[in-house]
């Protein structure tokens, strides 16, 4: 998820039709600028070789049951796109989806000549990038963790992960240990964390907030959730969260 602005001015991007590392290329309408969808760098056009990268804000991969829960005032996209019949538009677990094949085999679609063989290429990880260092976490590890203290480069941080979905968000801790506040859905996204000291902090989209005086927060940090192959294209250098 990318900023809608190129050097102050606002536009629109879409799909080239094009593919670079197994990944889509996109293009701007203000430059026709081509772009890396996974970096949000220009690669080919008048901003290329620029310096310029967009800045990505955070975001989940979630279900709509998930996200309802968590956000009952929320809207949601029509599948009324004028694009394509509103039937077209089927979960990717329903054989009659587009790339159900594709997601059910261990197999990539086009070639892609960097692989680290300790993750099965198509394991979902959510990677996490700091000023130094770049982290990939399995989401099954998250999921059957729920909440994570970590240390990347030199940030130290914590996630706070769905045991049923891919959703999970990452913050700031400062030096704060957290773990998952008791109640609620066993499953589902901790809605609190408590700090070392017994003070609980609620998780939103934009930090964590301390629950005796919301003004004290703790940032969320933007995380990105791929297939391992992907992930792996772009940050070779990564390191592995391993539980």
């Amino acid at each position: 998820m990318y900023s809608g602005f190129v050097n102050g001015e606002e536009t629109t991007f879409g799909t080239s039709g094009m593919l670079y590392r197994s990944n889509k290329v996109m293009y701007d309408r203000a430059t026709r600028s081509l772009w890396h969808q996974f970096t949000g760098e220009p690669i080919i056009g008048p901003l290329a070789n620029s310096g310029i990268k967009q800045p990505f804000f955070p975001s989940v991969v979630t279900t709509w049951e998930e996200w309802l829960a968590e956000h009952p005032d929320t809207t949601v996209l029509t599948n009324e796109t004028g694009y394509y019949r509103a039937e077209f538009y089927v979960p990717e677990d329903n054989p009659r989806a587009i790339y159900y094949e594709y997601f059910t085999t261990d197999e990539v679609m086009f070639p892609v000549w960097l692989r680290d063989p300790s993750i099965e290429p198509k394991r979902v990880v959510v990677g996490l990038l700091t000023s130094e260092r770049k982290k990939a976490y399995v989401v099954d590890d998250l999921r059957a963790a729920r909440v994570i203290n970590d240390t990347v480069g030199d940030v130290e941080v914590v996630i706070a992960a769905s045991g049923e979905s891919r959703s999970a968000r990452a913050y700031e801790r400062q030096g704060e240990t957290f773990t998952a506040a008791g109640g609620g859905d066993a499953e589902a996204t901790p809605r609190f964390l408590v700090d070392s000291n017994g003070a609980r902090w609620e998780v939103t989209e934009e930090a964590l907030v301390l629950e005796s005086d919301p003004s004290k927060t703790l940032p969320r940090l933007a995380t990105l959730t791929s297939f391992w192959f992907g992930w792996y294209q772009y940050h070779p250098d990564t390191e592995i969260y391993r539980p």
